[in-house]
């Protein structure tokens, strides 16, 4: 299927602020370079020369400018071609707090890669006015389901603080394969381990150490190889729902990162992975309410 595509420049500045390292890069363009290896060197020069690079004054960055830690650093997304994702996200709840959007599989929460415009957090923007908008949490491109998002800057603190404490209750649906042969004397897991950046750099990997990833996990039901499964997590590590299938032997349907990396073409869009944020429950700390809400989504087996 061919897409309209078309250079994307991001409305708003990302940015950056320089770490400390052990060993420090001698310039601003040299960390940049290492630390988005996937980006040409040829592409930061030329965004450089062009002014595009600011410190947080909003003095332009040069080729030569020195590397120092502490230093924020903003630039502009851009890619030459971007791609429309042809699937649309939907509003399911709004008031002067917040919004809660459905999100489709292949549409990432913020820019990422080559998508700068056609996120989540854009497409938002664009249709409701607000520039302020911001998602409270995020979800993998590759996750459908429901995104939060903080209309007023001063309330987001409140809101991402209940993440923090654990005090809003997510759950998800995954498929995964089930083999009919295997016995099943156990339908519920508590998965409990300690994730950290693996290689490449967007994988994650289980290590020894402090657990900082923990979920519970429940097989709901079994039809013809296929099981359906609740997942709850307690923690918020990237991919943990993801590791934490693939640990108990059964990684999620159509996962192009665990257990092998299987990178989809680009624009291929058919056979989505089988996780969806499904439903989202907490107490609004500004109007007491309960609040809940569900995906109206649904998973697919083959």
């Amino acid at each position: 299927m061919a897409h309209n595509r078309k250079v994307s420049i991001a409305p708003q500045p990302a940015r950056i602020q320089l770490p400390s390292l052990a060993t420090p890069p001698a310039t601003v363009l040299e960390y940049l370079c290492e630390h988005f290896s996937r980006v040409p060197r040829e592409t930061w020069a030329a965004r450089i020369d062009a002014r595009k690079v600011c410190d947080g004054k909003n003095a332009p960055i040069t080729a030569t400018t020195r590397y120092q830690p502490g230093m924020t650093v903003f630039y502009f997304r851009e890619v030459e071609l971007e791609a429309e994702i042809p699937f649309e996200e939907k509003i399911i709840f709004e008031n002067e707090h917040l919004l809660v959007a459905d999100k489709p599989h292949f549409l990432p929460t913020t820019p990422a890669g080559n998508a700068v415009n056609e996120c989540l957090l854009y497409r938002l923007q664009r249709r409701t006015g607000n520039p302020d908008l911001a998602p409270l949490h995020r979800l993998d491109r590759e996750t459908a389901g429901l995104v939060m998002f903080g209309k007023v800057p001063a309330e987001r603190a409140v809101y991402t603080g209940l993440f923090a404490a654990g005090e809003i209750k997510r759950k998800y649906r995954a498929v995964a394969r089930v083999p009919v042969e295997l016995e099943m004397d156990c339908r519920e897991w508590l998965v409990e381990n300690r994730l950290e950046a693996g290689s490449p750099w967007f994988r994650m990997k289980i290590v020894a150490g402090e657990v900082n990833a923990r979920t519970k996990i429940f097989l709901k039901d079994v039809q013809e190889g296929f099981g359906e499964f609740e997942l709850n997590p307690q923690t918020g590590k990237k991919h943990q729902l993801r590791i934490h299938m693939m640990s108990l032997g059964f990684p999620i349907l159509n996962d192009e990162f665990y257990p092998e990396l299987k990178l989809r073409e680009r624009g291929d869009y058919s056979d989505p992975l089988q996780l969806l944020a499904s439903e989202i429950r907490f107490r609004d700390p500004i109007s007491g309410e309960e609040l809940g809400f569900q995906s109206q989504r649904r998973l697919t087996c083959p």
